[in-house]
């Protein structure tokens, strides 16, 4: 089964821009290992290939793992499914929200 894009997606990730995105982690916490989706490995590998071949995907440089899947719909194209639970259980709770950019530059 291949991977159906819609027309008009860009069929690639925008470039790094100079402020990246950052999640704090707890200090001293052992990251959580969880075991992938019980999914055939060809299927994985070949999905993993086909959207880097794409430019949809790029290699993470976290240092904490989440199991991501990709479903496919009734209609064929497919949806990501993360379960990303035990990570944030280590992430650092700040009192205040991230302001809408919109807020910001009003």
């Amino acid at each position: 089964m291949s991977i159906l894009v819609p027309e008009g997606i860009q069929l690639s990730l925008p470039f790094k821009r100079s402020i990246q995105h950052h999640i704090d982690l707890i200090p001293g916490v052992v990251q959580p290992n969880k075991p992938a989706y019980g999914m055939n490995p060809m299927d994985t590998q070949r999905q993993v290939e086909e959207l880097l071949a794409k430019g949809m995907v790029r290699e993470s440089l976290s240092p904490c793992v989440t199991s991501a899947l990709l479903v496919p719909k009734k209609h064929g194209s497919m949806r990501i499914c993360v379960k990303s639970g035990a990570a944030n259980k280590i992430t650092i709770k700040y009192r205040h929200l991230i302001p809408r950019l919109g807020n910001m530059l009003n």
